[in-house]
């Protein structure tokens, strides 16, 4: 399974991205998409997931500002990232994670990272 993140950039305090996910596998069953970002010498956090049902959840420092969608029928999940702050600069990754009846047959893949740099 490859996930292809893409959209990431460099823009000032203020601005907005529009980040975009794309998965060489069928999404739409059992199947939990997320946004996970990275900045230099932290660990990664969780910026949003939504699962299945289309519950969204969203880590605490994005809430409001930040919008995660997805769209079973292309493959792809998106994240709106809007009044961006210098602290939001992190790589941003791509995660999907596929539940089973049988849990020993979950999967958890995580795709490459797009860098996203906000400027003050």
């Amino acid at each position: 399974v490859q996930l292809q993140a893409s959209g990431g950039g460099f823009v000032q305090a203020g601005g907005y991205l529009r980040l975009s996910c794309a998965a060489s596998r069928d999404i739409s069953s059992r199947v939990t998409m997320g946004w996970y970002r990275q900045a230099p010498g932290m660990q990664r956090e969780l910026v949003a997931e939504v699962d299945s049902g289309g519950y969204t959840n969203y880590g605490d420092s994005v809430k409001g500002r930040f919008t995660m969608s997805r769209d079973n029928a292309k493959r792809m999940v998106y994240l709106q990232m809007n009044s961006l702050k210098p602290e939001d600069t992190a790589v941003y990754y791509c995660r999907l994670q596929s539940f089973a009846l049988s849990p020993k047959y979950d999967r958890d893949y995580w795709g490459l990272g797009t860098l996203v740099t906000v400027s003050s």
